[in-house]
């Protein structure tokens, strides 16, 4: 079945607010590119589905919304609607269904159907917040290193000094003072990340997820079962590959040790429309998903999983996230967590185009 053509395509795939237009047996006949994305479906899956196939239908009877709509020969609005996607996430939206003419004794005219993702302006806001978080932690950490890394220093040159007066006596415990001043000194620039400014180039996202891969499998026991779902069509990235990697590194190996005595984590690639992160728009951004089965996140934990040194590990630094996080702000990204038992998504966004 074509795509149906009952209004022009250039403005409808530009249009944040899905569109779908179904016939008089319920079924789809167009879809544009916000639908596919809030539905997870593709278009040439999802042309000649039938309405409950799209839409959960356990909670909701999209039939009957439809037969109103037909009945009253006008929009008909429904919010929380239930929809089903991939690897058991649950989201909603608004929907409304219109009947393209107006006569209401017609029970089998065409409806165009509207959908809104109920959460998006409730990311957005999440997102803004998240990034002003990001971004005070990081300025109390700036001022924060200089006021350790300067007497670190004094103490450091003091120890060497000592060490001469007293011709290498002691010298054990002056070599463990200048160690352990070197070490917090190494720790305070990890909490800082990279000071270099990225080396930015195109690269296939895959390349980078697959060295990640690599270098964690090796890591990991045999219970831990890493699985990739990418998308082939995805167009390379400007980016820096070696701070991404280091990103995607931090955030799989936060995965694995939520499974380390067994489970599976999908590495999922997808194109991901209409982006907005602070005051700009995307209309394009490549989203990764890291996905695991274990135990989930704490909500409260969830909102400071991105904070220096904050873990909920007895054995964690807390700086994995906090780095991955900076370094992908640093491609005018963000990686945002959703988490319940068994279920949990890291999901790094980056653009692939300027801000519009």
């Amino acid at each position: 079945m074509k795509k149906h053509t009952f209004m022009p395509n250039s403005v409808m795939e530009q249009l944040s607010v899905g569109i779908l237009l179904f016939n008089e047996k319920n079924a789809l006949v167009y879809i544009n590119n916000a639908a596919e994305e809030l539905l997870d479906i593709s278009e040439r899956k999802a042309i000649g589905a039938k309405a409950e196939n799209l839409f959960e239908t356990a909670r909701f009877d999209i039939n009957k919304v439809f037969q109103r709509s037909r009945q009253l020969g006008s929009k008909v609005t429904e919010h929380l609607v239930p929809i089903g996607h991939p690897v058991g996430t649950k989201r909603s939206v608004s929907l409304s269904a219109t009947p393209l003419s107006n006569n209401s004794n017609d029970d089998e005219e065409e409806l165009l159907v509207e959908i809104v993702d109920f959460n998006y302006y409730l990311q957005i806001d999440h997102d803004e917040k998240l990034l002003a978080q990001n971004e005070l932690a990081t300025n109390m950490l700036r001022g924060l290193a200089h006021e350790i890394k300067n007497p670190l220093g004094g103490i450091r040159g003091a120890a060497q000094l000592l060490s001469k007066e007293l011709n290498g006596d002691f010298s054990d415990y002056i070599h463990v003072i200048i160690e352990e001043a070197d070490r917090l000194r190494t720790l305070v620039d990890r909490m800082l990340g990279s000071s270099e400014l990225p080396n930015h180039q195109y690269i296939n996202i895959h390349v980078i997820l697959e060295r990640v891969r690599q270098l964690v499998e090796a890591e990991v026991n045999e219970k831990v079962i890493i699985r990739a779902d990418y998308d082939p069509s995805l167009p390379d990235i400007n980016a820096d590959k070696d701070q991404l990697i280091q990103a995607l590194l931090n955030v799989v190996r936060n995965a694995t040790q939520a499974v380390q005595d067994g489970g599976e984590i999908i590495l999922r690639t997808r194109i991901h429309r209409n982006f907005t992160i602070g005051d700009e728009t995307r209309k394009l951004a490549v989203k990764i998903d890291v996905i695991d089965d274990g135990p989930g996140i704490e909500k409260e934990m969830q909102t400071k999983i991105f904070y220096p040194m904050v873990t909920g590990r007895t054995d964690g630094t807390g700086l994995g996230l906090s780095i991955a996080q900076t370094n992908v702000q640093r491609h005018s990204g963000i990686i945002e967590v959703a988490s319940e038992p068994g279920h949990t998504v890291f999901s790094t966004i980056l653009p692939l185009e300027k801000a519009g």
